[in-house]
């Protein structure tokens, strides 16, 4: 009989299980059910950072002690706007057409509880869309990319295409920054030093 995974990832997102797969650790998925309402005056990063501890705590509080649990959550902002992911197919229009000739922050938070703690980091990266026509967006919203994705967007997938420049973290942009996440895990001992 095998022992489970020593690493709980607190998310739905296939992207962030994907990701996380690619270091090498073992770890199973419970989803976290938190309300991800943005707070009165609540800064991006504030809100990211708070939701991707309420993430991990959430699962954390029906785990035992020697279980770590990894919490996650992506904002993507356009000054003290944030994007969340569109309800609808004219929130993703809108969404993209302001982004459209835009530099944009996606800001990605990983948050590690367990043995008592919680450690959390975020990675800020700037990402600039260059000059979309209305036609390229509404092509795009006619698929079903934008729709579980904040900023109505993947960068991993066609909507790469519309990325003019990134200054940050790619892995971050599409929901788990890797090597933040790496150094999380090696302070906690599940990856090598």
């Amino acid at each position: 009989m095998s022992l489970p995974a020593p690493l709980i990832l607190a998310s739905a997102s296939p992207r962030r299980k994907e990701l996380l797969a690619r270091l090498g650790v073992k770890f199973r998925v419970l989803v976290a059910d938190i309300d991800e309402t943005r707070q009165a005056d609540e800064a991006p990063v504030t809100m990211t950072e708070r939701l991707a501890l309420g993430k991990a705590q959430a699962v954390a509080d029906g785990a035992t002690s020697d279980i770590w649990v990894l919490g996650s959550d992506t904002t993507v902002s356009l000054g003290d706007r944030v994007f969340g992911k569109p309800a609808s197919r004219l929130e993703a229009i809108d969404t993209l057409s302001l982004l459209s000739e835009n530099t944009h922050q996606v800001i990605s938070s990983v948050c590690l509880v367990g043995a008592g703690q919680s450690l959390t980091r975020s990675v800020i990266s700037q990402v600039r869309f260059g000059k979309l026509s209305r036609a390229q967006i509404v092509a795009y919203c006619d698929t079903d990319e934008p729709y579980d994705k904040a900023g109505s967007y993947g960068i991993q997938g066609r909507a790469g295409a519309f990325v003019e420049h990134i200054d940050g973290d790619y892995s971050a942009i599409v929901g788990l920054p890797l090597w933040m996440t790496s150094q999380l895990l090696r302070t906690a001992g599940l990856l090598p030093e």
